[in-house]
C-alpha cells in the first residue's frame, strides 16, 4: 500500500503551497491510538519485543500482514522521511515483516506502532511468542468479508434478472423495487467488505501518500454512488452487480495470493540451512554443535572474533564485545561476570564462557549479516527498476483512467464508466514486484540445499556479473583437515605444549585448529591480552609468559634450521607456523599442503569462462604445482599479506573487472569485503564474518561453476518475468481503455497476473536446477 507521496507529486509541479493551507491535514486523533497501544509503554513488554537495545539504538521487528506489493516495500523502507527518530527500516517481503532501527530518545516503541498504524500497516503483535509465530487473524477477517460479499453479490445478481431480461415498462414496479433491494444489499459490501481499501487509501492520503488502493477505492466509490443515484432518481438499475462482483473477486484474489505466497515462501525455509556452529561445554568436555540444537541454559565457549548466537550471560573470562555487527559502529563494550550479552555481538580477545538465556534465532543472525554497514555498495539493478515503477505507477494509472473516461464520455456514458473503472482495477504492479523475490528466493533456497549460503538475494545478481575470479590458496584450493602436521625444532616441554594449546584454543584460524588437535595435553590455562593479527599470527600472556605463534616476520626471528635438507624442502612447500615463548624460538610447525581432489576439474571448467588468479601467503615452493593446475597464463602471487591481497583486488577492479574473491573468511576479510562478491570457504563453520557475501561449505567447492551459471539463469528468469508482467499490463490496459473489460473481469485478471508470474518463476527455477543437478 503506497507507491508515491503526494508531496513529491506536488513538489515536482510547484504546487507545495497546498500544504501551507493545512500543515497536518487529517491527523488521526491521538487519544484513540494511545488507548490501543498504551501497553507498549510497559518496560517488561518493551524488553520482550526488543532485539537489541541501548541508549541510542533500539531494534524491533514487526509482522505486517497488510503489505502486498513493491509500493508497500517502498513506503515501509522510507519511514525515516516521516519521523527522523527512525534510523533505518527494512522489509522482508516474503515473511511480511519490517525491522525498524530507531533512536529511543526521539521516538518510543509505542510511537513506532502508532506511526505504522496511521499509514495503514498496523503490526500484528503476539506477546505470547515474540519469536514470530503470528496469529492468522488477518485471513479470518478476509474470509468473513468474502462470505458477506459473496452472499450480497449472488442475491443482487438474482434480483437483477428483470434488468438482464429487459422486462417492459409494465413491470417497472419490480425494477424499482429490486433496485432498492440491491442498494440495501450493496451497503454491507460498500461499508464493510470494501472498508480495507478505503481505510488504506485514506490513511495514505493523510500522510501525503498516493498508494495502490487509491485507484481501487475510487473505482468502487464511483460505481456505488453512480448506481445509488440511478436508483434514487429512477433513471436506471445501476451497477450494483458490477460493484459487489468487483469487491468479491478482489477479496478472493487477495486470499488466493496469500495462500499461494505462504505455500511458496522460500525465504523462511532457506534459513534453516544456514550454517553456524558453536562450542558447547558439557561435563568438562567441549563439542561443536549446530546452533539450531542450542537450548536455554547451555554453556558455550566463544573464541576470538566469533559471533554470540543467542542472548546470554557472561559466566567466565574477560568479555570485550564488539556490537558493530548489530549497530554498524565498531566500539568495544566491556562486560563483567553476570552481565547480559546480546546475540550478534562479537568477542574480541581471549575465549569466554556464556550461559544461554534466550532461544537462538537463525533468521535474526541472517538479518544481522545484512546490516546496512556491511552491505555491498552495488545496488540491485532490478530492485531499482521495480522501485521506480512502483513510485509512479498509481499516478500514471489515474491519469490513464481519467483520459479513457473523457475519450468515451461523448460516445457512451456506460462505456466511459466501464473503461474508467476497468483501468483502475486491471493494472497492478504486484507481478513486477513479486518476480524478483520469488525467483531469487527460490535460487537462494536451492543454493542453500547445496551448502552455498548467500547473505541476501542481491548477491545472485552480482554473481551473474562476475568475469574475474581470485582464489586464496590455503583452505580454498588446499584442505587443512587432510593435511599432515609435524613439529621441527628443539623438544617441547610439557609446559610449552600446554602454553601453545591454551593459546591456539582462542583462535578460529584453520592452522590454529590443526595445531590444537595435534597436541595431546590440556588447554585450561588462563589467557590474557589475547591478540590476533590477520595474516600474521596470535599472541597472549599466559602464566606471565609472552607466547606467540605465526609467520616468520611476525615472530621477528630467524627460522629454525637444523641443516636437514628435508626440513629445508618443507620450508618451501609447506606452511610453517613459528613459535616464540618469551622471545625464544624453539621451532615451528609444518602443515603440508594437500590439494582438494576435485580442484583441477573445477579450475578447468572455470578457466573456460573466467580469468583466474591465485594469491598465497606462502613462499614460491608451490609455484610449479599451481601452474600445472591453473595453467601458466593464470596470475599467481606468493608472500601476499592481507593488505596486499586487498590491493590486488583493487588493482583488478581498476580494469573494470567484476571480481569474485574466494578465501577463508578470516585472513582475507579485507579482500572479501572489497571484491564485488566475497565467498568464504570453510570446513568447520564456526566463524560468522560480516565481511563475506556468501559462505561455501568446502565439500561443495567443485560446484562453484554451477552456482555461477545458475545465477545467470536466475537473472534471465527475472527478465522474462518482467516481460510477462509488462505485456499483461499493456494488453490489459489496452482492452480496458477500449471499454472491452467489465470491472468484474478486471478484478479477476488482477490477481491472476501476479499468481502467474510467481508460478512461472518458481517452476522455471526448479526445472533449471534439476537440469543442472542442483536439486
Amino acid at each position: 500500500m503506497g507507491c508515491k507521496t503526494v508531496y513529491e507529486i506536488l513538489e515536482k509541479n510547484n504546487l507545495c503551497r497546498y500544504y501551507q493551507i493545512d500543515a497536518p491535514p487529517g491527523i488521526t486523533p491521538k487519544n484513540l491510538l494511545h488507548k490501543n497501544f498504551d501497553y507498549l509503554d510497559d518496560p517488561e513488554i518493551v524488553n520482550k519485543l526488543a532485539e537489541f537495545k541501548d541508549e541510542k539504538l533500539f531494534i524491533v521487528t514487526f509482522y505486517v500482514p497488510q503489505m502486498h506489493c513493491s509500493s508497500c516495500i517502498w513506503l515501509l523502507e522510507n519511514l525515516y522521511r516521516i519521523n527522523p527518530g527512525i534510523i533505518h527500516s527494512e522489509v522482508d517481503f516474503l515473511k511480511k515483516t519490517v525491522t525498524i532501527k530507531f533512536n529511543p530518545n526521539r521516538i518510543s516503541l509505542k510511537q513506532n506502532v502508532e506511526l505504522l498504524t496511521s499509514i495503514g500497516y498496523e503490526p500484528q503483535i503476539n506477546l505470547e511468542d515474540v519469536e514470530g509465530k503470528k496469529l492468522q487473524t488477518t485471513n479470518k477477517k478476509l474470509i468473513y468479508k468474502i462470505g458477506v460479499t459473496g452472499f450480497c453479490f449472488g442475491n443482487i445478481m438474482l434480483l437483477s434478472f428483470p434488468e438482464y431480461l429487459n422486462i417492459d415498462a409494465a413491470d417497472s414496479f419490480f425494477i424499482k423495487f429490486f433496485g432498492w433491494l440491491n442498494l440495501i444489499l450493496s451497503l454491507p459490501v460498500f461499508l464493510y467488505s470494501s472498508s480495507g481499501y478505503f481505510i488504506s487509501a485514506y490513511k495514505g492520503l493523510q500522510k501525503r501518500i498516493l498508494n495502490i488502493d487509491v485507484p481501487i477505492s475510487l473505482g468502487i466509490f464511483v460505481l456505488f454512488f453512480r448506481s445509488a443515484f440511478e436508483v434514487v432518481t429512477h433513471t436506471g438499475a445501476g451497477y450494483f452487480d458490477s460493484m459487489t462482483g468487483l469487491v468479491f473477486f478482489l477479496l478472493l484474489g487477495k486470499l488466493f495470493q496469500n495462500k499461494t505466497y505462504e505455500t511458496l515462501n522460500f525465504d523462511r525455509n532457506y534459513k534453516s540451512y544456514f550454517p553456524l556452529s558453536v562450542i558447547l561445554k558439557k561435563n568438562d568436555s567441549e563439542v561443536s554443535i549446530p546452533i539450531s540444537k542450542l537450548n536455554v541454559g547451555d554453556r558455550i565457549i566463544i573464541r576470538n572474533n566469533e559471533i554470540i548466537p543467542a542472548d546470554s550471560v557472561l559466566f567466565g573470562g574477560e568479555g570485550n564485545i564488539d556490537y558493530s555487527f548489530v549497530t554498524g559502529e565498531s566500539k568495544l563494550s566491556p562486560k563483567v561476570l553476570g552481565e547480559l550479552v546480546y546475540a550478534g555481538g562479537k568477542q574480541v580477545g581471549s575465549a569466554i564462557e556464556l550461559e544461554v538465556i534466550k532461544d537462538v534465532s537463525q533468521s535474526y543472525l541472517t538479518q544481522l549479516w545484512n546490516n546496512e554497514a556491511f552491505k555491498s555498495k552495488a545496488e540491485s539493478h532490478f530492485t531499482t527498476i521495480s522501485n521506480t515503477v512502483s513510485k509512479y505507477f498509481t499516478a500514471t494509472i489515474l491519469l490513464i483512467s481519467v483520459s479513457a473516461f473523457l475519450i468515451w464520455l461523448p460516445t457512451s456514458y456506460h462505456t466511459a464508466l466501464n473503461a474508467f473503472t476497468a483501468v483502475l482495477i486491471v493494472a497492478c504492479p504486484c507481478a513486477l514486484a513479486l518476480s524478483i523475490p520469488f525467483t531469487l528466493g527460490n535460487t537462494i533456497r536451492i543454493f542453500g540445499k547445496n551448502k552455498f549460503y548467500l547473505k541476501n538475494v542481491n548477491v545472485i545478481e552480482q554473481l551473474a556479473k562476475v568475469n574475474q575470479i581470485v582464489l586464496d590458496k590455503t583452505g580454498t584450493i588446499t584442505q587443512t583437515n587432510q593435511s599432515e602436521i609435524k613439529y621441527s625444532g628443539s623438544e617441547l616441554t610439557s609446559l610449552d605444549s600446554v602454553l601453545i594449546k591454551s593459546l591456539v584454543k582462542n583462535s578460529t584460524h584453520p592452522l590454529s585448529k590443526k595445531i590444537y588437535d595435534s597436541l595431546d595435553c590440556q588447554a585450561n590455562l588462563n589467557v590474557v591480552s589475547f591478540k590476533e593479527m590477520q595474516g600474521k599470527g596470535i599472541e597472549a600472556e599466559i602464566l606471565g609468559k609472552h607466547v606467540r605463534l605465526g609467520s616468520k616476520p611476525f615472530i621477528s626471528g630467524k627460522a629454525f634450521d637444523s641443516g636437514n635438507a628435508h626440513e629445508k624442502r618443507n620450508f618451501n612447500i609447506d606452511t610453517n607456523v613459528y613459535i616464540s615463548i618469551d622471545d625464544e624460538i624453539p621451532g615451528y610447525f609444518s602443515v603440508s599442503n594437500v590439494y582438494r581432489p576435485e580442484i583441477e576439474s573445477m579450475i578447468k571448467e572455470l578457466s573456460k569462462h573466467y580469468e583466474l588468479s591465485v594469491l598465497s601467503g606462502d613462499d614460491e615452493g608451490e609455484k610449479e604445482n599451481l601452474e600445472r593446475i591453473l595453467g601458466s597464463e593464470s596470475r599467481i602471487r606468493f608472500k601476499q599479506s592481507s593488505t596486499e591481497k586487498l590491493d590486488f583486488i583493487k588493482l583488478v577492479q581498476s580494469f573494470d573487472k567484476n571480481t569474485l574473491m574466494v578465501g577463508d573468511g578470516l585472513n582475507d576479510a579485507g579482500a572479501l569485503a572489497q571484491s564485488n562478491v566475497g565467498v568464504a570457504v570453510t570446513e568447520d563453520i564456526s566463524n560468522f564474518s560480516p565481511a563475506c557475501d556468501a559462505i561455501l561449505d568446502a565439500s561443495e567447492i567443485n560446484k562453484l561453476s554451477l552456482f555461477l551459471k545458475f545465477s545467470k539463469h536466475s537473472i534471465t528468469i527475472i527478465i522474462l518475468s518482467f516481460i510477462i508482467s509488462f505485456v499483461y499490463n499493456v494488453v490489459g490496459l489496452g482492452f480496458a481503455i477500449q471499454g472491452a473489460l467489465t470491472p468484474i473481469v478486471a478484478a479477476i485478471l488482477m490477481p491472476i497476473s501476479s499468481i502467474s508470474v510467481v508460478i512461472f518463476a518458481t517452476l522455471t527455477t526448479n526445472f533449471l536446477a534439476k537440469r543442472e543437478g542442483l536439486l
